[in-house]
């Protein structure tokens, strides 16, 4: 019974010392390899923005470096420990297929990713709106892309929708036009009316004297007529903009006597 059970031991012994180091050498290429993926990723990315390379560009290939190498670490760590690397590599191209069928959804989201990045429609730092959503782009990682709201809320949206969708970049152009529709009476003297805007533009900061502004009336509705205005200002000025006229035109026009009509209801009694 002492025998056998020496054997045993004897084998199993022999079986630790034959694995144990295949297998710590297998847990520190997993250790080393997943720390690397991040260090690569990190240098291959300031790199490229040494080299003015669209930081689109680098955060796809930053998370596209971090998932391959994550993937040959593990390969890497499996042959060390005695599976054979070339079936498992053989493996990996018949799984991929079938993952590939499995997963159409997630490989369209990677080609779209690749298709953003070769068309440029937006770079990261882009203020964009797409079926609806608008938000500052924040990152363009292999499936997905990121947007930030005006009130910091997270839009993380598949590259396929991206890629599908009706894109509106507010930042592709140095300049965008601000628009605005004034109400005033029809009773309201037009060239005073014009006068005040005017004035009221002329405080603005920021409004672009090229291209001309423009201010002209704009349909005759039910209530009020409606004056129509557009300004032009660097992409970076437009809300400061927006929010001065809205405040100072009222003022100008409460100041003026230039009444701005709302809905009213006359009630008779019978």
């Amino acid at each position: 019974m002492n025998t056998k059970f020496e054997i045993l031991l004897n084998m199993a012994i022999k079986w630790i010392e034959d694995f144990l180091p295949n297998l710590i050498g297998a847990v520190l290429i997993l250790i080393i390899g997943i720390w690397l993926s991040g260090v690569i990723a990190k240098f291959v990315g300031k790199a490229m923005l040494k080299g003015r390379i669209g930081e689109t560009v680098v955060t796809f290939t930053q998370s596209f470096l971090k998932i391959s190498i994550k993937i040959l670490t593990i390969i890497a760590a499996l042959g060390t420990i005695g599976f054979n690397i070339a079936s498992i590599i053989t493996a990996l191209g018949a799984a991929t297929v079938a993952i590939g069928l499995a997963l159409q959804d997630s490989l369209k989201n990677v080609a779209s990713g690749i298709m953003i990045l070769i068309t440029k429609p937006f770079e990261v730092g882009d203020f964009i709106e797409i079926s609806g959503l608008s938000g500052k782009v924040t990152k363009i990682d292999i499936s997905n892309t990121h947007l930030l709201t005006l009130d910091n809320k997270e839009i993380i949206m598949p590259n396929s929708n991206v890629a599908s969708g009706n894109i509106v970049n507010f930042s592709s152009q140095e300049n965008r036009r601000v628009d605005f529709s004034f109400a005033v009476s029809y009773s309201s003297d037009l060239a005073l009316v014009k006068k005040v805007v005017n004035k009221v533009i002329d405080s603005c900061p920021n409004v672009l004297t090229e291209p001309e502004r423009f201010i002209a009336v704009g349909t005759h509705a039910e209530n009020h007529l409606e004056i129509i205005v557009r300004l032009w200002c660097k992409k970076e000025n437009y809300w400061e903009i927006y929010h001065y006229m809205q405040e100072n035109v009222k003022l100008a026009f409460d100041e003026n006597k230039i009444s701005i009509p709302f809905p009213q209801i006359d009630v008779h009694n019978s």
